[in-house]
């Protein structure tokens, strides 16, 4: 599967204050993927990654990120929309991801341990790490169930693949009712709600018709 990346905010950019201003959501950001990633669990850490994109691309606690151009991004659909997430803001097991699960590392990388995270705290200063006190401490022993895979989006790809945040949502709702456990995750999922709410677009069933799936696959439970 060949992989377009080029990610670039559109001009529409809005920062969401009911997240003390963690999140800048774009509507537009240009992350293009041909279909459903080939996802794979990061041995001992809850997280996924996609050994086959030539991005630094993951699934954790019920939604997708990508690390490009110094910037985290997430989404609840594996094509985006993305949302810009501030670095303060981003769930700890993302921070801990190993260097070697990094398909596109940027330089600043290199001679790094390939089997430990980022120096996330040398490279984003001291009052990050004040912030984060504690983010590369963990029992490495303890068990950390990864969230359900969202395989129900393999249905959605090229002009079928719903854009709009209402329409996500609708069908996201109706197909997967796992609920994220980390406390950051739970607010970027409020987020995304937020941005549906604020979106007027078709109505959940109509969100189905649209797409070709009036019939509603089984659902995925955590």
């Amino acid at each position: 599967m060949r992989y377009l990346i080029a990610i670039s905010l559109s001009a529409f950019l809005y920062t969401t204050a009911a997240a003390h201003d963690n999140v800048s959501v774009g509507i537009n950001i240009g992350f293009n993927l041909s279909g459903y990633p080939s996802l794979v669990r990061v041995p001992g850490f809850p997280v996924y990654y996609d050994p086959r994109a030539s991005a630094n691309y993951f699934f954790y606690d019920g939604l997708f990120w990508v690390y490009a151009d110094d910037n985290w991004y997430q989404s609840g659909w594996y094509n985006g929309p993305w949302m810009m997430v501030r670095p303060e803001y981003v769930p700890v097991y993302v921070l801990r991801i190993p260097v070697r699960y990094y398909r596109s590392p940027p330089g600043y990388f290199r001679g790094w341990r390939a089997d430990a995270p980022p120096h996330w705290n040398e490279h984003w200063g001291h009052d990050w790490e004040q912030q984060r006190n504690g983010w590369d401490r963990w029992n490495h022993h303890a068990y950390v169930a990864p969230a359900p895979l969202p395989k129900y989006q393999r249905s959605y790809s090229g002009a079928r693949y719903p854009v709009a945040p209402q329409q996500q949502y609708a069908i996201r709702s109706q197909e997967y009712r796992y609920q994220p456990h980390e406390d950051l995750t739970k607010q970027h999922w409020q987020l995304q709600a937020n941005a549906a709410d604020s979106h007027p677009g078709p109505h959940p069933q109509q969100a189905q018709d649209d797409n070709g799936h009036g019939n509603p696959h089984k659902r995925e439970n955590h």
